[in-house]
């Protein structure tokens, strides 16, 4: 059995690299199908490791209620636009009146400059209360330390800083203690907060300065956005959501029958989204994957039937020699499955290459599973594209195969 393995084998390998041109013209279908499959797998596992650690700054027990959803809703943008302001005294009552509150923050969010002499760094800086690290479990200050509620309440001018902007203003000294500015008003940094990375490799979670609240109310108050980050006490998020959805209609003064003219997003919404993302990349990429590998099985379909009636008289001449059915199957069926089978490892080889290439830009990497399932894959194609012609060969009548010209 073994050596009858190995003669296959020899004359498969030999037919193959006999017609090298055709050979790789067969093989293209599924070199481009297994590639394709693999560097979109690829992908994705990165995405997900990417969108993962994204949405550590937003757990799933945060609720952040706005004035707008995060994805636009069925609402027109005038009438997203003409909604009230969500109010700071929304954060007293709301710790009163809910029972699923945890902790509370408000956070009042701009764009601007910060200026340390002859530096500066474009940044969003927002305000809010110490209570807000409780809402962030990310946000850890790794040097200095946070702004206490005595600063907050009398509206002390310091700031914590994220790692971009202590980087680009304090390149080779210590941050803390010294002054930065926002236009005309002077800051003191007391504190760095931990690098979170980029969202989704779009824009950096550490290009940011916190203000206590009661300093940016009374320096910016007229200027920028609010929400109010909500961290509830309970695994049941559905019943805390509705719960606080009710206090929000009743602090809004809506009537029961009144559209809603604020939002409360959470991670679940965003998880939805990308997901929905997700299944429109992975239906694509599986749509042309398997175009791709119906394309090349059916192209090595034809060169087996091709190679079949090239080696008829070298099919009498075997099975006159005492080559049965299994024998001649064997043969033709491991030269479509050798074929399929270097064409899913030049894919494979190729996919890897790339996904380190894209790995400089956008985390990806491939899967050990995915690399033995690409594998697998191509070996099937082969079985099921070589069955036919394999069986048509090893049915073919001695006699007639040796007088064929």
């Amino acid at each position: 059995m073994i050596s009858l393995f190995w003669e296959n084998l020899r004359i498969s390998l030999g037919s193959i690299f006999g017609n090298k041109s055709r050979s790789i013209l067969t093989a293209l279908g599924i070199v481009i199908g297994v590639l394709s499959v693999t560097l979109m797998g690829t992908l994705i596992s990165g995405l997900d490791r990417t969108f993962e650690k994204s949405m550590s700054f937003l757990a799933r027990d945060v609720l952040i209620i706005s004035r707008m959803d995060w994805f636009g809703g069925d609402m027109d943008w005038w009438e997203l636009r003409n909604r009230p302001r969500i109010k700071e005294d929304y954060v007293e009552q709301l710790r009163e009146k809910s029972q699923f509150v945890a902790a509370v923050a408000p956070m009042a969010e701009r764009g601007g400059s910060i200026i340390r002499g002859d530096k500066r760094i474009d940044t969003r800086f927002f305000g809010t209360t110490p209570e807000y690290m409780a809402t962030n479990e990310s946000a850890d200050v790794i040097t200095g330390r946070y702004f206490t509620d005595g600063e907050n309440r009398s509206g002390a001018r310091v700031m914590v800083i994220g790692g971009d902007v202590a980087d680009a203003l304090f390149p080779d000294e210590d941050p803390i203690d010294k002054y930065v500015k926002i236009g005309s008003h002077k800051f003191r940094v007391v504190g760095i907060l931990k690098k979170q990375g980029k969202f989704m490799g779009m824009f950096s979670l550490d290009n940011q300065a916190v203000l206590p609240f009661g300093t940016y109310q009374r320096l910016f108050s007229r200027r920028g956005w609010m929400n109010v980050r909500v961290k509830v006490n309970t695994d049941n998020y559905d019943e805390a959501k509705e719960e606080i959805y009710g206090v929000m209609r009743q602090l809004r003064g809506l009537k029961p029958l009144e559209k809603d003219d604020f939002a409360i997003n959470q991670s679940a919404t965003m998880e939805a989204q990308y997901k929905a993302i997700k299944l429109a990349i992975g239906g694509t990429g599986l749509f042309i994957t398997a175009l791709s590998l119906i394309v090349g099985g059916i192209g090595i379909m034809n060169i087996m039937f091709v190679s079949v009636k090239e080696r008829t008289k070298e099919i009498g001449v075997r099975k006159a020699l005492g080559a049965t059915q299994s024998m001649i199957l064997g043969q033709f069926l491991m030269e479509a499955v050798l074929i399929c089978l270097i064409a899913g490892l030049v894919g494979m080889g190729l996919a890897g290459g790339l996904s380190l290439l894209i790995n400089q830009f956008f985390p990806s990497s491939m899967p050990v599973g995915l690399a033995i399932g690409s594998i697998i894959l191509s070996v099937v194609i082969g079985i099921v594209s070589g069955l036919v012609p394999s069986y048509q060969a090893a049915r073919l009548d001695p006699i007639d195969a040796l007088r064929y010209e």
